[in-house]
Formats: structure tokens, C-alpha cells, sequence
């Protein structure tokens, strides 16, 4: 082993031990950008990238199993992926169905879609719902996959759904704007009944949400990293957990 790569181990491990265990992140929602402008500084297919950042969600999940953080919302694919060219959305979507394969063959995680599933090919949308189910009693790192997902779509399914309910209920919209409450509307979110995201990372040196969360990230620490997905490495992962335990969270004050 040369010398830098010593080196760097050694920091590596040593970071990792600096880390305070009550102040890790519980949730953590990755933006997992960059995978293009890999492959194209590769020289590579556009597809290589999408594959080597499906590669990398493996590795990182690994790291997070490590320490112990048990919920992880990793964003896929949005709603505005879904009008890229058709020829990369169809390689995107194969290597995420491949990747949702290799997340059942793990026997560790625990998969839940959170995104639209009435918007995507009816293919994936029966490989989520039988990865849930196979997964379902799994006790390991529970990923949330936002495949299909947009904040806006999100909150727009939610009052959907709760006005449905009401109007089940036999209560008037006059009933229900008066008793409205942000509880209310969590309760009919993709990701009802999570604690909101702690932490959000976003690779590739964008310093936007683009429609990320919208609602469960409000009081969310943000940490935007340089390296492209495909090279992000777990150290750059603990220099992020290290950023959070430092920082004193005001949620809103």
C-alpha cells in the first residue's frame, strides 16, 4: 500500500472515531447528483454514470449501516427526470431496476417507495410494490427510494388525499380548513409516520433542493459536497457527519 493511501486511512479511521454517537443524524436524505457529468469526464457513456452511481448507493448504504443510521431517503429519480430523452430514461430506469434487485439480495435493507407510482412504467412500479412487501419485516437501514418524486407533487397528493377523506367523512371544506393543521397534512405525506431529514447531502457541488423534501426538509441541515456522486467517498460521508455534530441546530429560531 503507498503511502498517501495510508495516510489516508489513517485519517479515515480516525474521523470516523471522532464522531460522537448522540449526534449523528437519524435520518439522512442523499441527492445523489452528478452522474452524468461523470460519465462525460470519463469519456463514457452517459448510462456508465447512472450504473457507477447505482454502484455507489450499494457502498454508501454500507457505511451508513456501519454507524448505525437507520433511515436513509436517497433521491433517484424526480418527476422532471421523467422527461429527460428517451433513450437515457429508458437506460436510467433499467439500471434503477437493477439496483432495486440488488437492494432485495441484500436481506438487510428495508425498501419504501416514496414518490408518484401512477407515474411511472408499470413494470418498475410492480418491482417497488413487490420490494416493499419482501422487505416489509427486514430490521436493517430503511431506504426510502424517491423514484418518481417531486416536493410539489408530493404535498399536491396530500391535500388530494386528505380532501377525499373528508369528503368520505361527510365534513365540509368549510370543516376542514377550520381545523387544518400541519399534523394533518404529514399524516398523508409519501413518508408518514418518519421523522423528518435530519441531515441532507447533495453531491456535485449544486447548492439547490430541486424539489428534494420540500416539506420534511424546513428544518433540515444542508451539506453541499463537491465530488460528483460516483466519487464520493466515505470520507467525504464522515466529513459531513462531522459538520452536522458541530453545528447547533435552532430549527427555525
Amino acid at each position: 500500500m503507498r503511502l498517501p493511501n495510508l495516510v489516508y486511512r489513517y485519517y479515515e479511521r480516525r474521523l470516523a472515531k471522532s464522531l460522537p454517537a448522540d449526534k449523528l443524524p437519524h435520518h439522512i436524505g442523499v441527492m445523489v447528483d452528478g452522474n452524468r457529468r461523470w460519465a462525460k469526464l470519463a469519456g463514457t457513456p452517459t448510462v456508465a454514470g447512472h450504473q457507477a452511481g447505482a454502484d455507489k448507493i450499494l457502498e454508501f448504504l454500507d457505511w451508513c449501516e456501519e454507524l448505525d443510521i437507520k433511515l436513509v431517503t436517497l433521491y433517484m429519480l424526480s418527476t422532471d427526470n421523467l422527461n429527460r430523452d428517451p433513450a437515457e430514461l429508458r437506460d436510467l430506469l433499467e439500471v434503477i431496476g437493477s439496483t432495486l434487485d440488488r437492494l432485495g439480495e441484500t436481506n438487510r435493507v428495508k425498501v419504501q417507495q416514496v414518490g408518484a407510482r401512477d407515474l411511472l412504467p408499470e413494470e418498475l412500479a410492480q418491482k417497488l410494490t413487490a420490494l416493499e412487501s419482501a422487505t416489509a419485516n427486514r430490521t436493517g437501514v430503511h431506504v426510502n427510494v424517491a423514484i418518481g418524486y417531486g416536493g410539489r407533487r408530493e404535498i399536491l397528493d396530500a391535500i388530494r388525499s386528505l380532501l377525499k377523506d373528508a369528503a368520505k367523512d361527510g365534513r365540509t371544506l368549510e370543516q376542514v380548513t377550520e381545523n387544518l393543521s400541519t399534523d394533518d397534512i404529514e399524516s398523508y405525506l409519501y413518508t408518514k409516520g418518519q421523522p423528518d431529514p435530519d441531515l441532507v447531502i447533495r453531491t456535485s457541488g449544486e447548492q439547490r433542493l430541486s424539489g428534494f423534501l420540500t416539506w420534511q426538509s424546513a428544518y433540515s441541515e444542508f451539506y453541499f459536497c463537491e465530488a460528483l456522486w460516483p466519487d464520493f467517498r466515505r470520507v467525504d460521508f464522515l466529513r459531513a457527519l462531522r459538520d452536522f455534530a458541530d453545528r447547533q441546530r435552532r430549527f427555525g429560531t
